[in-house]
């Protein structure tokens, strides 16, 4: 049975695209998640919504309990995640309003916890394939027969924040390969693979970072801006995708087995 576990990003927690609609609330190991799990169905679909920062968007980013959320995901039974995020350009060609579904992330976080096996056992998770191709690939499917403009394949840096990026480290970023900047798929995608769920994030581009010296320089007002004009853009995304999702042999589900020590 697929049961999907939505993260919603900044903007995009909106429990009211789900029919049958009922919160609960959550307790895991690893402490409470960032706010009520909302539960009901799009489509006949099974579907758990979590606010990544919390309703209120009152969680930044680094004091986000990626762990719990994930966890309660798991716990609720989800087999497949779709994450939202807002995020910065480093490209040019990925103007604000772009949705962009990264194959690869590079990690700059420092304060996280990555694991859930910090404790009694080690974990080496393999992540040379950190997002789930197959759903993906969907999703990239999906986005084009609705005519969104979308950019897959494209790689994520996730910083720290809460602070934006200088124009030095913009550059370097670019330099580096990365062509969208944000502050929450990691560690999420990470506990995900190590929860066996397929997950694949969902970027919105809402700013072009301050690499360039023609652009205005972000700001959180712009941000939120350019999420509200695109988020039905997301929802209709996710209506159309749902759908379609099937519980399928996946490397994401089996890729635990071999990582413990």
């Amino acid at each position: 049975m697929v049961k999907i576990g939505i993260i919603g990003g900044s903007g995009l927690d909106d429990p009211d695209i789900l029919k049958d609609k009922q919160e609960i609330e959550a307790e895991t190991p690893y402490g409470k998640p960032s706010d009520k799990l909302s539960i009901g169905t799009i489509s006949g679909i099974d579907v758990v919504i979590i606010s990544r920062h919390g309703k209120k968007h009152s969680i930044m980013p680094s004091n986000v309990n990626f762990r719990a959320n994930i966890w309660a995901l798991k716990e609720q039974g989800c087999t497949h995640v779709l994450a939202s995020t807002a995020c910065g350009s480093l490209r040019e060609e990925i103007a604000p309003g772009t949705l962009v579904f990264p194959d690869q992330y590079i990690d700059r976080t420092t304060k996280r916890h990555c694991t859930f096996h910090d404790k009694d056992k080690v974990c080496h998770i393999a992540m040379e394939q950190p997002f789930c191709e197959k759903l993906r690939e969907l999703i990239s499917e999906t986005a084009k027969e609705l005519g969104l403009k979308h950019c897959p394949d494209k790689t994520v840096i996730t910083i720290e924040g809460p602070k934006f990026s200088t124009k030095a480290e913009s550059r370097m970023y670019r330099a580096w390969g990365a062509d969208i900047i944000n502050m929450s798929t990691v560690p999420e995608v990470v506990l995900a693979r190590e929860a066996g769920l397929c997950y694949q994030a969902i970027a919105m581009a809402t700013d072009y970072d301050c690499f360039a010296e023609t652009k205005e320089n972000v700001t959180w007002e712009q941000i939120v801006k350019i999420m509200k004009q695109n988020s039905e853009n997301v929802k209709r995304l996710w209506k159309a995708v749902i759908p379609k999702i099937k519980d399928e042999e996946c490397s994401c589900k089996t890729a635990i087995n071999s990582a413990l020590v």
